[in-house]
């Protein structure tokens, strides 16, 4: 019997997670019969509002301050092999839901008037990433999980081969597929290592599968640590390569420059890396991430200092924020591996943060670049007299970016050093070198390019933000200081499942996390979580 989950069907009346992965499916097929690119964006365009709807509504039917997996859905999908159609969410990754739909919309809103040529194979592409993109952090199961995640493959080389915007972009794209291909194949091995240890370990009954992947049945199911050693740097490895984590970044700085920007977004806002090592590898291997969670933690602090320092140096605007989107990974790192409530929740923090900032940044590179052709800082230079509605933009989601109190990205980089801190000061006081050369690289860049000298002479030529750019920024906008003034909504829908998370990490890969089911309309709010105590350092 699987616990610990409330069925869509009790909350929302519909397969809600379902619905959300194949409605930009469908919209993808109905452009093929839709000749008019005008009406193709705007099918597509209707097709993410509606899923972006239903992202909101699934936020707001969320029961918050529980562990339980919430909107779940299951049906029979290779059960020979254990595996099965199984969707959910918990406080851990709804709200990455709500994300994904807005920067697909974003992204097309960006994207409205740039593509000249295979708009409609560009628009299939984009949808079908939303829809691989929402089911990776819908699964449940890790085979549907892995097969989502290659999917996603597929339409991201083929939006940096055809459309991006740099002249080595065919080698961008090779060297994109290469290094994630490189990062699936210890991650699948891992996958199948959990699955096999099920077999071994589980007390199985006539009728029973022999093996599982369902995420619920292996919490429960308990790995010997030598195996969990081993399944852990495997996971790590692949997570690590998407993340990116040093030393496997150096495909993202290359995409970023010779990709197209609205792909870019889905790199720099989404660290689907991040998220599975909170999903898979945190949950199941407890005694493993104890025994390496100095190692992890280490490697998060020297990327969190080098994409910094890197950064710092860069005179194009699309690198710095290649470089400080590796920095962020570096410091989402050292809330997870702090391995305490504080932590972990600022962790998640971060990636939301990262999510509207970093992508609110490379949109306003792209507008700059469609200006000048150009996002070198020896193009750039006195953009506020000219640009000022821009540079006002610029400024605002900078400041969340590199934390500034009153945006969204104070609350992730103060839960991170909180959580830091209770492992071990030492850890903190690095952590805080990182955030300070964070505002230096955002900083002196912003000062040189929008308020140095002019150095373009088309500059005076060049027209502020237009309607549907101004959109795109200030809905970013609007939400950085929404969250950085109320950041209690988010710390309460994650509250409960990271409670859980640090109290497996307590108690051991052995010990059942499942509660009874309940029926949303019974359920209570967790109260105030207590300040728990580290379990390492």
């Amino acid at each position: 019997m699987i616990l610990n989950q409330i069925f869509a069907d009790q909350q929302i009346g519909f397969p809600v997670l379902s619905a959300m992965i194949f409605l930009p499916v469908l919209v993808a097929l109905l452009l093929t019969i839709i000749s008019n690119e005008e009406t193709q964006r705007k099918v597509t365009f209707f097709g993410m509002m509606l899923n972006l709807v239903m992202a909101i509504m699934v936020v707001y039917k969320f029961v918050p301050g529980i562990s339980d997996m919430q909107f779940v859905e299951q049906g029979n999908w290779m059960s020979g092999l254990g595996s099965s159609y199984h969707l959910g969410v918990d406080g851990i990754s709804v709200l990455f839901l709500p994300l994904t739909a807005l920067l697909s919309v974003l992204v097309l809103l960006f994207s409205w008037n740039s593509i000249k040529f295979f708009n409609r194979f560009f628009l299939v592409n984009l949808l079908i990433l939303e829809a691989a993109t929402i089911g990776i952090f819908c699964s449940i199961d890790m085979i549907l999980f892995f097969v989502f995640w290659e999917m996603a493959l597929v339409p991201s080389f083929l939006l940096i081969k055809f459309w991006g915007v740099g002249a080595q972009r065919q080698y961008a794209g090779m060297k994109y597929i290469v290094y994630m291909l490189f990062g699936s194949a210890p991650l699948l091995i891992s996958f199948l290592l959990v699955g096999w240890n099920y077999s071994n370990v589980a007390e199985l009954t006539p009728g029973m599968q022999p093996y599982s992947f369902d995420l619920l049945t292996l919490l429960n199911t308990p790995i010997p640590i030598e195996l969990q050693t081993t399944i852990f740097i495997l996971m790590a490895i692949g997570f690590a390569v998407k993340g990116p984590m040093m030393p496997f970044h150096t495909w993202l700085p290359t995409t970023i420059m010779e990709g197209p920007i609205g792909f870019g977004v889905f790199l720099v806002g989404l660290k689907l890396g991040v998220y599975g090592m909170l999903r898979f590898v945190i949950p199941l291997l407890p005694e493993a991430v104890r025994e390496w969670y100095m190692v992890m933690m280490i490697l998060g602090l020297i990327a969190l200092l080098y994409g910094a320092v890197i950064a710092l140096v860069q005179p194009n605007f699309r690198r710095l924020l290649a470089f400080a989107s590796v920095s962020h990974v570096g410091l989402a790192m050292v809330g997870l591996f702090s391995l305490n409530q504080q932590g972990i929740q600022g962790s998640i923090f971060t990636l939301i943060n990262m999510g509207l900032t970093s992508t609110g940044l490379l949109f306003i590179a792209g507008f700059i670049y469609s200006r000048l052709g150009s996002t070198e800082l020896s193009a750039m230079g006195g953009l506020t007299r000219h640009l000022p509605r821009m540079a006002a933009f610029c400024f605002i989601i900078g400041l969340a970016s590199i934390g500034m109190p009153g945006t969204s990205g104070f609350n992730g980089e103060f839960l991170v050093m909180l959580g830091s801190y209770r492992a071990h000061w030492g850890f903190s006081t690095v952590a805080v070198l990182g955030v300070v050369l964070s505002a230096g690289y955002f900083l002196w860049y912003y000062e040189r390019s929008f308020f140095g000298p002019v150095t373009s002479k088309i500059l005076p030529k060049l027209k502020d933000l237009a309607p549907r750019e101004i959109t795109v920024v200030a809905t970013l906008t609007i939400i950085v200081l929404t969250l950085g003034f109320n950041p209690a909504p988010v710390a309460n829908i994650t509250s409960g499942s990271v409670a859980a998370v640090v109290q497996r990490l307590q108690d051991g890969s052995a010990v059942k996390l499942a509660q009874p089911a309940v029926k949303p309309s019974v359920v209570q709010p967790a109260a105030k979580l207590e300040l728990t105590p580290k379990v390492a350092g």
